[in-house]
């Protein structure tokens, strides 16, 4: 979805507040409801099934109260400090591949606390970036073609998940997947319903399809495809305000700071800043007042990194502007941030409540493995469509990008084998590590070879894909990652 085009008539400006109070409630909560399937998607991913933390019902909605808190107190940053645009903060897919990274090496609880850590220690570089004004600096060495394979390389690094988490019942897995076609490509441009809430709609028929099954025992009860609500009433009402202990500070414990991963954690946040950077220029312009000013870039990502740390304070993950809620403001050409932060207030009242996560905990895996299959392909494909910037003519792009796809995957391979395990440096330890660190995430070894390549092979602005200050990376709409802004 294209969210670029800018809108003169508008029902609500951006400093207007709709009335009556219900209705602003309501545009409220369709914000929510449209972040509202990749939100919770990612909570699935790192928290469930082979690969992740290994969550079970408990404590996984724990992690979707959590996020949803995260989110809303990263939109309220966003919207009063920010850029005080009408701009949405939620779960990044971009940190998938660290966050996976970390999960290999750290179970459960522990898990997040390493995860909380390095969100809290790489939010330093938005910060810097934001309030020190290095964006226009950062965006010549950070091209299409470093940013296209990055993206790419998040979906394609995730097959093992998307096939492990539909395994447990291949049937109900294909089936939300064609539920997600025919919902966002056969009956979105017919019925609005659907091209608003695509994946929120396939997972709630899968959902209900799956509860069909269990309750006519066509399913065993603990099969991967049941629906089982023996969690949900020993959920808390209300989440403690306690730190610790599954409250609302720090409820896996306090952060742990394991830098092995921090290179593939800057790399993500470096590649959601640049995108946010074009959500920024989407929004300001559907808004009606025209492409954002430096100092209101600067303060967005700058609030960004507040709003990301703040998400490890409170046990969630990296948040970055949801382009799909930039497409609403587009549709309904509401573009009150008053709106947001009422929906910012709703995300963290939903995730006060402890029943509203266990009920979500509910959906059966491979109804997280068919979202899966649509939502990881299509990250890979608007990785890919970033580089309709770059000139795909030009030998020397193919070489490059082709070596990253490659050796994204070629790579963390190789490190994950026996052989990799016994790499060393020429018995320099910390540059063992270091490569070590890079060469087993694919997110890393893209950014990292990515940037060195493009920035010492010589090529022009134009061939680079940078060829103007305007060719910015844009929206998607409906993962929450950003493909091309089309000018």
């Amino acid at each position: 979805m294209s969210s670029t085009a800018p809108i003169t008539e508008l029902n609500y400006g951006l400093e207007e507040v709709p009335k009556p109070a219900p209705k602003a409630l309501g545009l409220a909560i369709q914000h929510v409801l449209t972040m509202f399937g990749a939100t919770v998607a990612v909570p699935f991913i790192i928290g469930v099934g082979p690969g992740g933390l290994g969550f079970g019902p408990a404590e996984l909605a724990i992690l979707i109260s959590s996020v949803f808190i995260a989110s809303g107190v990263a939109t309220a940053i966003q919207v009063t400090i920010g850029t005080r645009l009408p701009i949405v903060q939620g779960v990044s897919f971009a940190f998938l591949g660290p966050f996976f990274a970390i999960a290999s090496v750290y179970e459960g609880a522990e898990g997040m606390q390493v995860i909380a850590g390095m969100v809290i220690v790489g939010a330093l570089l938005p910060l810097i970036i934001g309030f020190g004004g290095l964006m226009g600096v950062l965006r010549r060495f950070v091209t299409p073609i470093t940013i296209g394979p990055v993206i790419a390389l998040v979906g394609l690094s995730l097959f093992q998940a998307a096939a492990d988490n539909s395994a447990g019942n291949w049937p109900l897995a294909l089936t939300t997947l064609a539920l997600i076609f025919i919902f966002s490509l056969v009956l979105a441009p017919k019925v609005r319903l659907f091209s608003l809430f695509p994946i929120l709609l396939a997972i709630i028929t899968a959902y209900v399809i799956a509860l069909i099954v269990t309750a006519t025992g066509v399913v065993e009860e603990g099969a991967a495809a049941a629906v089982s609500f023996a969690t949900v009433g020993e959920a808390d009402w209300f989440r403690g305000f306690e730190v610790g202990g599954g409250g609302l500070i720090f409820p896996w414990g306090p952060p742990i700071f394991d830098f092995g991963f921090i290179i593939a954690i800057l790399a993500a946040y470096l590649a959601s800043s640049i995108e946010s950077f074009g959500d920024y220029h989407a929004i300001s312009r559907i808004a009606g007042v025209g492409d954002p000013e430096s100092k209101t870039i600067n303060r967005g990502l700058g609030a960004e990194g507040i709003g990301c740390a703040l998400t490890g304070v409170f046990g969630g993950f990296s948040s970055t502007s949801y382009s799909e809620n930039i497409g609403l403001v587009g549709l309904t050409r509401v573009a009150s941030r008053v709106v947001v932060l009422i929906g910012a207030v709703v995300l963290v009242v939903l995730g006060l409540i402890g029943p509203v996560g266990a009920v979500i905990a509910t959906i059966p895996v491979p109804v997280v493995g068919g979202v899966y299959l649509a939502l990881f392909g299509l990250i890979t494909a608007v990785g890919l469509s970033n580089l309709r910037r770059a000139d795909m003519d030009s030998q020397r792009n193919l070489l490059i990008i082709g070596f990253l796809l490659f050796g994204g995957l070629a790579f963390p391979y190789f490190f994950g084998t026996e052989a990799g395990q016994e790499f060393t440096f020429f018995g320099i330890e910390w540059a063992t590590t270091l490569i070590q660190s890079i060469g087993s995430n694919s997110i890393a070894v893209a950014a990292v070879l990515g940037i060195l390549l493009d920035n010492l092979i010589p090529g022009t602005n134009e061939e680079r894909g940078i060829g103007s200050d305007e060719e910015v990376v844009g929206p998607d709409d409906l993962t929450g990652r950003k493909s091309v802004d089309d000018e």
